[in-house]
């Protein structure tokens, strides 16, 4: 049965569709705020709701606190929401509701939840009426007066929302009794319609009588069912008028009564505003006395007032007695918003009467997007703790607010203070390349000899964010150049590793040790070799760096230049008469380096500028034997070039040739170059292993081809014994390898063994 009373079509299950769906609909929900006009317009939300929903980011926030709210105000605040509002806002995800309590109905078979009808789709003269009004501020500046009707029981019930004003002399002379306050008059003239008369400026009798300040009419006319926070033409609710008349006792009965505090006039103003406008300092208490009693942590008057900037009604506010420090539903004090907004005439009187200042309020100045409001916190906040100056200090750093890091300062902050990476101000500012903190940090005095638990200093740091002016500050006010920190490195070694070129010139001028060694013995300029850094290296060698020092290893720039395969610093080194044939402590070349690691360009470069192509490693090894290694046939050809093929068969330390290191690793196309170039095909090692041993060993089917079928010259001796008198037949049998069967079928064909 559909139970029909004086809320519309009431339904209980409309708060539990919107409950159980309400993740989909705050994330359906693609415009909060057209949404909230029409909650608006429809008089299920009032205008400062959309207020505080607008302090919410982002757009599911704002929808997921919408849909709170109104689960918080009821059955018919939800049904309203789906319908009209939803359904001319999002018609795609109504259509989707709709569908689901189609769903639910049909699953349950419930007569008492077929929703579609009530809750979605019965109101239909709300929807009208919310059209109407939508369609009326398109077409008139003013709203029109509206009637509209619902059937209740088969008869038709006028209600009017706001009844079009009727000039008849009785109206006339209700509205007189009641600016007279004669209540026996108004007893005698007042008709049954006459409580929702409006006069010339759509006033209402209570309008009248609240802006008189008449308590006894205003209750005779509330007891008639004069509605309480019906708009004037301006917007006024009869709370507004008597607020504005500084009314307090009239102010207390409308309050009592239910009437909407936080009301807006067409002007945006709410009754407080008009009360403090007129200076009513006893109705401003009343008001504000209310708003503690019935809204606990909510948004109130003095957030607002922040919020908008209205800095003499703060000040009217703080004076009647509102905390300075109360705290809304999201924990937030007016002066919170007064600094995320930037509000700054507020923030001043607000701090002026005694607002604390915590570490969330300094960090939210800093976010906001007006960099001067933290400096209006300095100067007029009283009780700044030092952790909160202290921790203000680095912020003002991280932002390179110059200006700021002075005034804390000025104002006592300790400038050595140090924060959890154990980092001064000034660490922090040359670590991050903060130069104008920076330089305001060592202008005001900043310690120079504290360092980082790395021990790098302010130099370090600076030099590593290539800050060239605040390094040049730096020196300038006397800091030593050649620190070290933790490694023995110079700012002069950072230089080089971050490719600081024009700040390493600048250290050089200052008297850095350009030939600096670290626990490794390296110097900037192996750094900058072994980086790639080249701008910083021509600086190094412009100003006479050793270009033939070597580190711990024995090697030099050359060799780590040569390893990384970077020709242009070769060349620039080699210019600079590196030599070519240094050996590190095992005995290699920048050669050997380069041909092992596949460097062909490199080794081209070395041998033009006479790299030895025979020198030999503490091995045995020649950069041939590593070429082989690496399979590197263009290298090995180059090398071949080089030496005019005289030295193809150099022997390391276990008599091995290029030949068994290319069979050893099966490079078949090596094999062919090798042995096309004179490469002896039976050498034996010091095992007595031949090329083809070695093949055999491990495994290279391709390797063991290519030396078999080798027939320009002498063949490959398939009966060689190795000292384990072994032939390489017998190491392919005995030697269990991925390719075993094909070696030794290839073998035993070979040796006419089989067919």
């Amino acid at each position: 049965m559909i139970m029909h009373s004086t809320s519309l079509f009431t339904n209980p299950y409309a708060i539990e569709v919107l409950r159980t769906k309400k993740e989909e609909l705050a994330e359906g929900i693609n415009d909060p705020d057209h949404l909230l006009n029409w909650l608006i317009d429809n008089g299920i939300f009032t205008p400062e709701k959309k207020m505080v929903v607008n302090f919410y980011r982002t757009r599911t926030e704002k929808n997921s606190r919408v849909l709170d709210i109104l689960i918080s105000q009821g059955e018919r605040a939800c049904r309203l929401f789906f319908y009209p509002c939803l359904k001319q806002v999002e018609p795609k995800l109504y259509s989707k509701m709709r569908k689901y309590v189609s769903e639910v109905n049909k699953s349950i078979g419930d007569a008492r939840r077929q929703l579609v009808g009530y809750l979605l789709e019965k109101d239909k003269v709300w929807f009208e009426n919310s059209s109407e009004r939508h369609q009326e501020k398109k077409d008139s500046p003013r709203r029109k007066k509206q009637e509209w009707a619902i059937k209740k029981k088969g008869k038709e019930i006028q209600l009017s929302r706001a009844a079009k004003p009727r000039k008849d002399h009785a109206d006339v002379g209700v509205f007189d009794a009641v600016a007279k306050g004669c209540l026996s008059e108004l007893e005698k003239t007042l008709k049954d319609n006459d409580v929702h008369a409006l006069n010339s400026s759509s006033e209402t009798l209570l309008h009248v009588a609240a802006a008189n300040g008449h308590l006894m009419i205003m209750e005779y006319l509330i007891s008639k069912g004069a509605k309480i926070d019906v708009k004037d033409e301006k917007g006024r609710t009869p709370l507004h008028r008597a607020a504005e008349k500084g009314h307090g006792e009239a102010v207390k009965v409308l309050l009592q009564r239910g009437a909407s505090m936080y009301s807006l006039d067409t002007e945006g103003k709410t009754p407080l505003h008009l009360a403090a406008q007129n200076n009513h300092s006893h109705t401003l208490k009343v008001l504000l006395k209310e708003e503690v009693r019935s809204n606990g942590n909510q948004h109130n008057f003095l957030h607002m007032a922040a919020v908008k900037d209205e800095s003499s009604l703060a000040k009217m506010l703080l004076k009647a007695g509102a905390s300075a420090d109360g705290e809304d539903e999201r924990g937030w004090t007016a002066l919170s918003y007064a600094v995320s907004r930037g509000s700054e005439n507020t923030a001043k009187v607000l701090l002026e009467a005694g607002a604390h200042v915590d570490s969330n309020t300094a960090e939210r100045a800093f976010n906001s997007n007006h960099p001067s409001i933290f400096k209006t916190l300095l100067e007029y906040s009283k009780d700044l703790s030092s952790d909160i100056m202290e921790s203000a200090l680095f912020r003002a750093v991280q932002k390179n607010l110059p200006g700021i890091v002075a005034a804390l300062i000025d104002r006592g902050t300790d400038i050595n203070a140090y924060n959890e990476m154990q980092y001064t101000p000034l660490l922090l500012a040359c670590e991050t390349g903060k130069a104008e903190s920076a330089e305001v940090l060592i202008e005001k005095g900043a310690n120079f000899g504290i360092k980082t638990p790395a021990s790098d200093t302010a130099l370090h740091l600076a030099v590593q964010a290539g800050a060239a002016s605040t390094a040049n500050l730096l020196l300038c006010k006397g800091m030593e150049v050649n620190l070290m920190n933790k490694a023995n490195e110079t700012p002069l070694h950072v230089a080089a590793r971050h490719n600081r070129g024009a700040v390493a010139g600048l250290l050089v001028n200052a008297g850095a040790k350009i030939n600096a060694v670290t626990k490794e013995l390296v110097t900037p300029l192996h750094v900058a070799s072994q980086r790639g850094h080249t701008d910083v290296a021509q600086q190094l060698l412009h100003h006479k760096a050793d270009v033939n020092i070597k580190e711990k290893q024995s090697k030099s720039p050359l060799h780590f230049a040569a390893e990384r395969g970077d020709k242009i610093m070769v060349e620039m080194l080699l210019n600079a008469n590196a030599d070519p044939n240094a050996q590190d402590k095992e005995k290699k070349t920048p050669l050997h380096t380069a041909a092992a690691r596949g460097h062909l360009g490199i080794v081209k470069v070395l041998l033009a500028k006479k790299g030895r192509f025979g020198a030999k490693d503490m091995d045995g090894c020649t950069p041939m034997h590593y070429a082989a290694m690496k399979g590197s046939t263009e290298i090995v050809k180059t090398l071949l070039t080089s030496g005019k093929n005289k030295n193809i068969d150099d022997r390391n330390i276990w008599r091995k040739t290029a030949l068994h290191i290319a069979a050893e690793y099966g490079h078949s196309d090596l094999i062919n170059l090798l042995l096309s170039s004179g490469a002896a095909i039976n050498a034996l090692d010091s095992s007595k292993d031949t090329p083809l041993h070695c093949a055999c060993k491990a495994g290279h089917f391709n390797a063991a081809n290519s030396l078999v079928n080798w027939s320009q010259g002498e063949k490959a001796n398939l009966l060689a014994a190795n000292s384990l008198k072994k032939t390489p037949l017998q190491v392919a049998e005995f030697n269990k390898t991925e390719n075993q069967a094909q070696i030794v079928t290839l073998l035993k064909k070979k040796m006419f063994i089989t067919k």
